[in-house]
């Protein structure tokens, strides 16, 4: 065998090892479906140092990107993104524990505490590789401070665009169906293809909310600490409703450690998956949670409402009885999918076509449950295109995309071509450049305006000023966004709204 090669295999295992993925009685046994796997017909263990395990570090990445070096040399698979996710994904299948096992151990945690129960199974998504930290560390990070606090703005990196080899063996591969989306419990093990990802890796761990099954997972591309997927047993799609409040709840009450919520369920204001129930959660405080009540409104004794300082339109309600919470949210709800405002553009329907609907968060402090209500409406023109209370296009250049759940709570999930836009207009800025490049001309009317704004600084730093900026439009898509704008039209129209359903 390649002397590096089984060197990298001993080293993947004892890396399995020390992570606890195997016992050290499974060592030969795990050997042997990886050279399987590779292809090759011997192993030789080695003799090692315990202590020399810590040099592995968090992730197994740089073991099996060595693996991989190694199975493309060989012409095992081809170098693209794709067939070495797929191939390193079947080698860490082999050593991920059994899901009976990880349930076993994850409700074992839970005995504890719930704490224990999620730093084990996220220690274990990433121990497994099943989140891709290593990928995920090379997103561009920074906070952007605002009137409505820290915003944060992420440029995401860490999924690679498909090779255009991968695209022609997907379109080549024949739809079964199964797994139906993403998001399917059946794909918990599942050993993909060019056109499904492989998920020998993945591990679920069963729920109950509101009396039906549901799974926990987290996110391959983490956007922020212990992004987690709970996801419901059958494909049915989103749909916001009194049950989703119960759901959103009862999960909080399980891990008060964590918060949870939902992506609408329309287009255009809903998520990226619409075709399958879900909800996203984790442990991260974001610029949202922060947002102080701007205004009270009065109502029954045991539970709090009001309109919070944010960007977008947001009732924030607060009780130490759950129920009291799951009550008013579905008053609230089902006042809002019937709400018509000609006065601030708001249609409920139009040609039969429902438009409002609600992104609704759930989070725990101390004895108390809170639940934010983000108020949506779909509703395009021809002046908006891809939606009224969305992105306009002035600032489609940094954020075109839906805004969805993550960046409702103050998280920018920008397009990875920012990066090298960028740095390249810091160097047109730093070379006193006023046009720039054919291909960055869609930034060329704001970057002109920033270069005025700082025309009087001296030695500006020019990239933070350009990421600072950044942010700021950021701040501007969510108030594009946001159904009741912040003028006095905009707030006499949103109290209108919350004291005919309080009332």
């Amino acid at each position: 065998m390649n002397l590096n090669l089984n060197h990298e295999i001993n080293n993947l295992l004892r890396f399995a090892i020390s992570k606890n993925l195997i016992e050290r009685e499974d060592f030969f046994y795990a050997a042997n479906s990886l050279i399987g796997i590779l292809g090759v017909n011997e192993f030789s263990p080695e003799e090692y140092d315990s202590d020399s395990e810590s040099e592995f570090g968090t992730s197994p990445d740089m073991i099996l990107s060595k693996i991989l070096d190694y199975a493309v040399e060989a012409g095992i698979i081809e170098d693209t993104e794709t067939e070495r996710d797929l191939l390193d994904t079947k080698l860490m299948g082999v050593l991920t524990p059994r899901p009976s096992d990880v349930i076993r151990e994850f409700w074992s945690n839970y005995e504890k505490s719930p704490l224990e129960a999620t730093n084990y199974f996220y220690g274990l998504g990433i121990s497994s590789n099943y989140i891709r930290s290593a990928r995920t560390a090379k997103n561009i990070c920074w906070k952007t401070r605002t009137e409505y606090g820290e915003l944060d703005i992420t440029i995401n990196i860490s999924k690679p665009e498909k090779d255009p080899r991968d695209i022609a063996k997907a379109k080549l591969i024949k739809s079964s169906g199964y797994p139906k989306c993403l998001l399917c419990r059946e794909n918990e093990g599942f050993y993909g293809h060019h056109a499904h990802p492989a998920r020998e890796n993945l591990r679920l761990i069963p729920l109950e909310l509101n009396g039906k099954d549901w799974f926990l997972q987290y996110s391959p591309y983490s956007y922020y600490n212990e992004h987690c997927i709970v996801l419901g047993r059958e494909h049915v799609p989103m749909l916001i409703s009194r049950e989703t409040f119960e759901n959103l709840l009862e999960f909080v009450t399980k891990f008060p450690d964590y918060f949870v919520g939902s992506n609408a369920d329309l287009p255009i204001v809903g998520g990226s998956i619409l075709s399958h129930d879900h909800y996203q959660g984790g442990r991260y405080r974001f610029a949202m949670d922060n947002a102080v009540f701007e205004k009270k409104y009065e109502y029954e004794s045991g539970i709090e409402i009001g309109r919070i300082k944010w960007p977008m339109s947001a009732l924030r309600l607060s009780s130490e009885k759950p129920d009291l919470l799951v009550k008013l949210a579905n008053k609230i709800l089902e006042a809002w999918r019937e709400w018509t405002d000609d006065s601030v553009g708001i249609l409920a329907y139009s040609d039969g076509e429902a438009h409002n609907t609600i992104t609704p968060i759930a989070r725990r402090r101390g004895n108390f449950y809170e639940l934010d209500l983000v108020l949506r409406n779909n509703r395009t023109s021809p002046e908006h295109p891809l939606g009224i209370f969305h992105p306009h296009s002035d600032v489609h250049h940094v954020k075109k995309e839906n805004i969805g759940l993550i960046e409702v709570m103050g998280l920018a999930v920008l397009p990875a071509r920012l990066k090298s836009a960028i740095e390249r207009m810091s160097e047109a800025w730093i070379a006193g450049l006023n046009d720039l490049p054919e291909d960055l001309k869609l930034h060329e009317n704001w970057y002109r305006e920033i270069r005025e704004k700082y025309a009087e600084s001296k030695e500006p730093d020019v990239e933070k000023i350009l990421r600072d900026e950044i942010g700021h439009v950021f701040a501007r898509v969510l108030s594009d966004s946001g159904v009741f704008k912040r003028n006095s039209d905009g707030f006499a129209a949103f109290d209108r709204f919350v004291e005919s359903v309080i009332a």
